[in-house]
């Protein structure tokens, strides 16, 4: 079997992930992992799909046929980082600004640490006044590092911002 990763980009419209699933079932595929989002208007999409060698091809020139969106396709790679230590998830809140993104990565990799996932999202908060960033983040860290390392280190980017663990 081999491990594909497909990122899919395009205009959203209904029946979009039935048509992709058709494709990679059509050509013996078998989903494993996705993030599919909605975002203004756009359909953006990652799939982890394992696929026999023999119909490789027949798979690929299947999505890069799909009308209307952009499919790029790379060779999935299944080893596992050496030295890596746990995974955890974090949930992130704070008020909204730009650069935060960018002021998270930045501690997490200059704790040795790496992001893993990522969602994100702006929210409006009544009776706030100011909108409001969320996140969830799966943290890969390194082998005996203490999770309240990072998550002090995240709390120390501001006064607003709360990070929690969420437990498995």
């Amino acid at each position: 079997m081999k491990q594909l990763v497909i990122t899919i980009l395009g205009q959203d419209r209904p029946g979009l992930v039935e048509d992709i699933s058709a494709a990679i079932l059509n050509h013996h595929g078998n989903w494993l992992t996705s993030n599919l989002s909605h975002l203004a208007g756009h359909f953006a999409g990652i799939i982890e799909v394992a696929v026999p060698e023999q119909h490789l091809q027949e798979l690929q020139d299947s999505l890069y046929g799909l009308p209307q969106l952009e499919v790029k396709i790379e060779r999935g790679n299944s080893t596992l980082s050496e030295g890596a230590g746990q995974e955890i998830n974090f949930v992130i809140t704070g008020n909204d600004r730009p650069g935060i993104v960018q002021e998270l990565a930045s501690v997490i990799r200059h704790k040795g640490a790496s992001i893993t996932h990522l969602n994100s999202k702006q929210q409006s908060a009544p009776n706030w006044g100011v909108p409001i960033f969320s996140a969830v983040a799966t943290v890969a860290l390194p082998k005996g590092m203490d999770r309240d390392e990072v998550v002090n280190a995240l709390e120390s980017i501001t006064t607003d911002l709360i990070v929690d663990i969420e437990e498995a």
